[in-house]
């Protein structure tokens, strides 16, 4: 099992990605991993590298403010282009990056590849769920506007997803909608609904409003990327502000300070159940090889629980799977 990481990609390259690399060596041994990037930038920091780890040069690196389709293509030694050539031509099972979304997202399209049968890949990560199950939402990012059929491919790839990674029998899947009645909605939502509803392979549980997600009302929640984008920010948003308005009031006076004291380890736990890093990164779904997205602002433990989720969906043989399913072949 080899993967690679775009050591230059996020807001805190290469150090997050080297510390995270190190870390999952550390913790499983049978995983090579390769740190693509630029070597005299790596090398202070691999002072002390095991052997499971290795470094392959790659002398440019894609900013997170170019555009996207013009940085692939013109910066051919960036590490993230790098990396996935490594996963096209079978030299890395996986690749992770923390870098530019979007470059990624072309990466995978132009340079990993897009899997037959799939017109739209989809951004999926995990959201966090009061009952610490989480549900897969896609897409959440990846392409701003979506057709029917899309959708529906996005309900399939991510059932399968959550049976293979999670180990969830029938994966319940809900499509995200402003109300619970199958005519809800827009032009796009209303024409997915029956498509779902036809599909065999996955449990469609209907329409699931923003406000139950956290409430574990679905396992896979489908949606398109424009209308998922807005959803992960407003919880990441109001997760924040959730903590800073606790800070705030436990800060005031000594009993509330007493207060937090006691309730510490409790309100490290809620915010470790809002914690993106613990997730590690969203899986790109649909291309013809592995690829995870790292939150941009990722830490070496955001980076060690990233490799964690690509060696699962590498043991679960996820690519290989969610391509019989929809090709139909075995």
């Amino acid at each position: 099992m080899l993967i690679a990481i775009d050591a230059m990609g996020g807001d805190n390259a290469p150090e997050c990605n080297v510390e995270g690399a190190l870390a999952a060596a550390a913790e499983w041994s049978d995983t090579q991993i390769v740190l693509v990037g630029d070597e005299a930038r790596l090398a202070p920091l691999l002072k002390n590298k095991p052997s499971n780890v290795t470094v392959r040069h790659a002398g440019d690196v894609i900013g997170s403010d170019e555009e996207p389709v013009k940085a692939v293509r013109r910066k051919k030694d960036s590490s993230m282009v790098v990396a996935g050539r490594m996963v096209r031509e079978g030299e890395a099972d996986a690749m992770i990056s923390s870098g530019n979304t979007g470059a990624l997202m072309t990466t995978g399209l132009l340079v990993v590849g897009r899997m037959q049968g799939i017109e739209r890949p989809a951004l999926a990560p995990m959201i966090p769920t009061l009952d610490d199950v989480g549900v897969l939402a896609l897409d959440l990012g990846a392409n701003m506007d979506a057709k029917p059929q899309h959708l529906a491919q996005y309900a399939l790839m991510g059932s399968i997803y959550r049976n293979k990674v999670h180990g969830i029998a029938k994966p319940r899947v809900g499509l995200l909608n402003v109300g619970t009645e199958p005519g809800k909605g827009n032009e796009l939502t209303k024409e997915a609904y029956p498509l779902l509803e036809a599909l065999t392979g996955i449990h469609f549980v209907g329409n699931v409003e923003a406000r139950d997600v956290l409430t574990g009302a679905c396992d896979v929640l489908v949606c398109d990327g424009f209308a998922g984008n807005i959803l992960l920010k407003t919880l990441e948003g109001t997760a924040g502000a959730m903590f800073a308005l606790l800070k705030e009031q436990f800060s005031k006076s000594l009993k509330t300070k007493l207060g937090a004291a006691i309730l510490m380890p409790e309100l490290r736990s809620l915010k470790g159940k809002m914690d993106y890093k613990e997730h590690g990164g969203a899986p790109l779904l649909g291309l013809s090889g592995l690829v995870v997205k790292g939150h941009g602002s990722s830490d070496g433990n955001a980076v060690k629980n990233a490799v964690r989720q690509a060696r699962i969906a590498l043991q679960a043989d996820l690519v290989a799977s969610i391509s019989r399913e929809i090709t139909g072949s075995e």
